[in-house]
């Protein structure tokens, strides 16, 4: 397995199950940064791909990170320490729950990439899947654990399966987490949307609801998608 090289840093991946995709270099891309965060958290880092992409594009003095798989921490630690920004990334090796009874600081933003387990990954085998779905974050576990290291001025942001979006949105609202932001995400003009990136906070605003293409056609990329990643991508 190939490293993925970026313009200002490289992810290896060989040790993590969860392999560097859209979806994470997505949401590294849209999250806003407009409140100048100074402490950032992403939670399930995986090969640490989003907090990299975060301090590229930020001053944050730090920038945490969270993942319970022991070859995927230690590859996002090694991820981390090879990168411009070793000083400012962190890694813990842990589950959510244990790190939200144990953390008292206060996060400017919170991203996460959460494990999701809809019928495209689904192996056949009904309780292995269970399994999988079980030992994994479930999204409700998740809110209510953002909700307690979240900042009063903090953004949370998110990227889940378009049909579990509302009722993501619902689970956040009832833990005082309120939409934002939402851009819907399509793999190509004729395609369904497929990912709802999501950012939330604790203030009720009228949400900015927008939409994104990948590819106008195969390999042939959207004016807004290269926008969009052409800071990390190398043939961008």
């Amino acid at each position: 397995m190939k490293p993925f090289v970026f313009k200002q840093f490289t992810v290896h991946q060989d040790q993590c199950a969860m392999k560097v995709g859209t979806d994470g270099v997505l949401l590294g891309a849209w999250t806003s940064l407009g409140h100048q965060p100074n402490a950032i958290l992403d939670i399930g880092a995986g090969t640490g791909l989003i907090a990299l992409q975060l301090a590229q594009r930020s001053t944050a003095e730090t920038i945490d990170a969270i993942e319970l798989d022991e070859n995927a921490y230690e590859q996002c630690v090694a991820n981390f320490e090879a990168s411009p920004w070793a000083d400012r990334l962190f890694c813990y090796h842990a589950g959510f729950d244990e790190f939200v009874d144990e953390m008292d600081e206060k996060y400017d933003l919170i991203v996460s990439n959460p494990p999701f387990f809809g019928e495209e990954v689904a192996s056949g085998d009904e309780s292995r899947d269970k399994a999988r779905q079980n030992s994994s974050l479930p999204f409700k576990e998740l809110v209510e654990g953002v909700s307690k290291l979240l900042g009063g001025d903090g953004v949370f942001a998110v990227i889940v399966p378009f049909k579990e979006e509302d009722s993501f949105i619902d689970l956040a609202k009832r833990v005082g987490l309120f939409l934002n932001r939402i851009t819907r995400v399509k793999g190509n003009p004729r395609a369904e949307v497929k990912r709802s990136l999501l950012e939330l906070g604790f203030s009720k605003k009228e949400p900015l609801v927008d939409s994104l293409i990948i590819e106008e056609e195969r390999h042939q990329y959207t004016k807004e998608y290269i926008e969009l990643t052409q800071a990390f991508y190398l043939k961008m």
